[in-house]
């Protein structure tokens, strides 16, 4: 084991299994179904689950938005103590991600978030608290801006997209974050992940096991190329600066020792102590949003739904009473 600035490093080897690029074989907590429709003269399918209350129905749903490297499976824990809650819960897979197609198309959380009202309208939602981590907090965002009359409440969970990336983040042509997608490894994959953390548990391997999987499929450039033009919409679409045209009641909850940068390996040394500070990001956004609570978790990294459930969980409730 190693130690590196206070996280436990554990090497391990390949031991990743074949996935497909569509996760059929990756299991799911609960069962995926699709929406069919057509984006840039390309027919596209969206997987989701939609989990029932499992206690009595208080009749409000829930839409919870993944990270950039997850797809709706690692909203399993959030998903089963909601639906004890009489919550239903809609969790997509964004189109190029997750079960989703991952076709070669220009990106947008604008087209995203309109292809989940596509979603939300086949199944005669009408208005949803939607839950937003990471990237899916750049999504939850934009969702609301285009939709305000559909959210009742907006719960930001450790975003990205706080600050714009531009400024310190040099740009990456397309070609060449493709190219850097196709030299990933598990090695650097699993690398990735454990900086999430503040301390890593084997329960967080499955996690790099997805993404280390697909690599093994021989459809994986095409794989590799969404997540490069998903990395393209993460730096040219910022949202930090409509904040303010927020209208629905919205929790942040922020893990304090994230520092989460998107390119942050290509950020200069002067300059790293001026991005992913998350402690100082989040008490500028909640200022910025009209209606806002701030939730500051000390010990806890980018993922608190998996870090720190309980106390997740609870804030969450709280919120929504």
């Amino acid at each position: 084991m190693i130690i590196v600035t206070g996280i436990a490093i554990v090497s391990k080897a390949q031991t990743a299994q074949p996935l497909s690029i569509t996760l059929e074989n990756f299991e799911y907590p609960y069962p995926t179904q699709y929406i069919q429709f057509a984006a840039e003269n390309q027919d596209l399918k969206m997987a989701y689950m939609d989990v029932k209350p499992s206690g009595q129905s208080n009749g409000k749903t829930i839409l919870l938005f993944h990270g950039k490297n997850f797809g709706g499976y690692y909203w399993k824990n959030v998903i089963q103590a909601l639906s004890q809650q009489g919550f239903r819960i809609v969790v997509p897979d964004q189109i190029g991600f997750g079960r989703s197609s991952k076709p070669d198309i220009h990106y947008s959380f604008h087209a995203l978030a309109s292809h989940t009202k596509a979603l939300l309208d086949s199944l005669r939602i009408t208005q949803t608290t939607i839950i937003g981590h990471s990237m899916g907090g750049m999504l939850a965002t934009r969702f609301t801006l285009l939709f305000p009359q559909m959210v009742s409440h907006l719960i930001l969970e450790n975003p990205i997209g706080l600050e714009d990336y531009r400024i310190y983040v040099p740009y990456t042509p397309l070609d060449k974050s493709y190219a850097e997608e196709l030299k990933t490894t598990e090695e650097s994959i699993r690398k990735y992940h454990q900086f999430y953390y503040v301390q890593w548990k084997p329960e967080y391997e499955a996690y790099v096991q997805a993404m280390a999987g697909v690599k093994k499929s021989s459809e994986y450039p095409r794989y590799a190329r969404a997540a490069a033009l998903t990395s393209q919409m993460i730096y040219e679409q910022p949202v930090c600066y409509e904040f303010t045209y927020i209208q629905p009641p919205t929790l942040l909850i922020i893990g304090q020792e994230d520092r989460t940068v998107v390119g942050k390996a290509k950020v200069s040394k002067e300059n790293l102590s001026k991005v992913g500070q998350y402690p100082a990001l989040g008490k500028q956004t909640a200022k910025l949003i009209p209606k806002s609570t701030l939730i500051e978790l000390p010990n806890v990294g980018h993922i608190p739904h998996l870090e720190a459930s309980e106390r997740f969980m609870q804030e969450i409730l709280k919120f929504l009473k």
